[in-house]
Formats: structure tokens, sequence, C-alpha cells
């Protein structure tokens, strides 16, 4: 089981490597130049040149590759000249906690409200609580997220004054206020994850529901709330595990539009004004923390299996 980790780890880092020069090749072709945008309006031949030979773009790309990638590992990202920051502290120290904190809530209310409702579609298999279920799982799906942001500012922002329609606090300093903030873009959030956790877990319970491990539980007389909870629920745990951690690319995605609609300062924010603004090192910073958490969760999803499923252990 170590070895299977470690190659997997090894296999995620030549992941890591190929979307870096990817991203650092594609950014290079789109329009705009660096050296102008940091100099502004008004500049001199000679400040241009002396600006690009110290951000070293006079180099060949495959120069320009490895020293950015050695600069990333190292966290030095560069500066934002449209922000006027150092990028590593405004992308992880102040970004990125937006982000993570909007995204776990998201997943928090897509467990806690999905995978009941999945199990109560199985259990009432056929009947109109299930096929409400239904509907309302291909609803979510179909639901684009920042046409559900703006109905639930105007439902519960302006019209029932029940959330506040922006901003962000900290729930690291101020827990209540800074979660009472974040409900709203969590639920828009997950509410495409909520769809899908209870079509998986419906449709993974009524199989698991029909094996004989079950049947050998109901004729020993156990309760039916442990039947299902305990021996069937604790089976669709695996296929519930792969598929949130290939989703995360799209919980991630989202969080671009949430962001925007909700005015968080998170990394979609972040990428959003980066990409207007033609600052494409910020968007190179952005596109690459992004990868990262998307592969690592990925990888801890990967190394999760033999926990989940004692039957995949090395013997």
């Amino acid at each position: 089981m170590i070895l299977r980790g470690l190659v997997r780890i090894g296999q995620t880092l030549v992941v890591l490597l190929i979307v870096s020069f990817a991203t650092f090749g594609l950014l290079k072709l789109a329009p705009g130049d660096p050296v102008q945008l940091a100099l502004g309006a008004e500049y001199s031949e000679t400040a241009y040149r002396s600006l690009q030979r110290e951000m070293g773009l006079d180099q060949p790309f495959l120069v320009q590759y490895l020293a950015w990638a050695r600069d990333f590992a190292t966290g030095d990202w560069g500066r934002s000249y449209v922000a006027r920051t150092d990028i590593f502290t405004f992308a992880v120290l102040e970004a990125l906690p937006v982000t993570l904190t909007l995204a776990s809530l998201s997943l928090f209310f897509a467990i806690l409200i999905g995978v009941p409702l999945g199990v109560l579609s199985a259990v009432k298999k056929d009947s109109i609580f299930d096929a409400g279920a239904a509907v309302f799982a291909l609803t979510g799906t179909a639901f684009p997220s920042f046409l559900l942001g703006i109905l639930l500012i105007w439902l519960f922002g302006v019209k029932l004054g029940l959330f506040p329609v922006m901003g962000y606090v900290s729930p690291w300093q101020d827990p209540v206020t800074g979660l009472y903030h974040m409900v709203l873009p969590a639920l828009t959030l997950s509410t495409y994850f909520i769809a899908m956790i209870t079509r998986l877990t419906r449709a993974t319970l009524i199989e698991v529901l029909e094996q004989p491990y079950i049947a050998a539980a109901r004729a020993r007389g156990e309760p039916r709330w442990r039947v299902i909870w305990v021996h069937g629920v604790r089976n669709i745990a695996m296929p519930l595990v792969t598929i949130l951690g290939l989703q995360l690319g799209t919980l991630l995605q989202g969080t671009v539009l949430t962001e925007t609609v909700f005015s968080l300062p998170g990394l979609g924010q972040m990428i959003t004004d980066a990409v207007l603004s033609r600052e494409y090192v910020v968007v190179q910073a952005g596109v690459m923390l992004t990868a990262t958490l998307f592969i690592t969760i990925n990888l801890l999803v990967d190394l999760s299996y033999p926990f989940l499923d004692p039957r995949l252990r090395a013997r």
C-alpha cells in the first residue's frame, strides 16, 4: 500500500508539471504585454527594455518557463501591478481562504442534504416522494448557478431580508457573522451537488439493498435503520467519494461565477479581475493554485480507498 501511494504521488507531480507547462505556454499566447501593463501608458524605450530584461521576458521560452517554475515552487510569484501587492500573499493568504470556506460549506450542505434525500428516495422507491426527489435532482443539475444566485439574492436578500446579498466576513475572525454571510453563496454553489449526490446515492443504494448480505442482515432480525444506514450506506461510500473527488473541478469552477455574483474576494474573483485587466501573471498563479487543489484532492481520494474498503488493503 505504501508503494502504491508513492507511485500515485509521483504521478501527481508529473501531472502538475504538465499542467504548469500548458498553463505557462497558453497564457504566453494571450494578447497583451505584461511590460506595458507594468509601466503604464507612458514609458521610454530604455525603461521598456530594462523592465523586460528584469522580468526575464527577453529570454527563450524554455528558460522563462524554468525560471517561473522555480520561483513558483519557492513561493516567489511576483507582484501584481494592478493590486500593487505580492501575488503569493494576495492569492494564498487572502483569496484562497475565501474560496476554501465557500467550497467547504457548499460541500457540507451537499452531503448534509443530498445523502439523506437519496437514502429516502431509495427506501421509498417509486413513491411520490421518490418522484419529487427525481424532479428536484433534474432541476438542480440543469439550473445555472449564476441565475440561481440572483434568484436567491432577490428572494432571501431583497424581498425577505433574511441574508446579506454581498460582502465577506472571515469566519475565522467572526464565526457567526462570517457563516451567516456565506449561507446564500454556499447554497447557490451546492445545489448542483445536492442533486448529483441525491441521484448517485439513490441509484447505488438501490443496488446495494439487493445484495445477499443485506438479506442476511434482515434475516438476523437487525433493525431496519441499521440495515439501511450501517450495512447499506457504508457500502456506497466509495462511489460517493469518487464522484465528489472527480467533481471538485466543477465545484472550483462554480466558485468563479458564485464569487462574482456575491462579490466574494476569492480565487474566482481574483482570476476574473486579472483576466479583464490582462494581468496574466496573476492568472497563472490562480490557475496553478486551482489545479494544485484539484489534483491534490483527487490524490487524497485515491489514497483513501483502502481505508473505505478493507478488500483493497495489501495482505
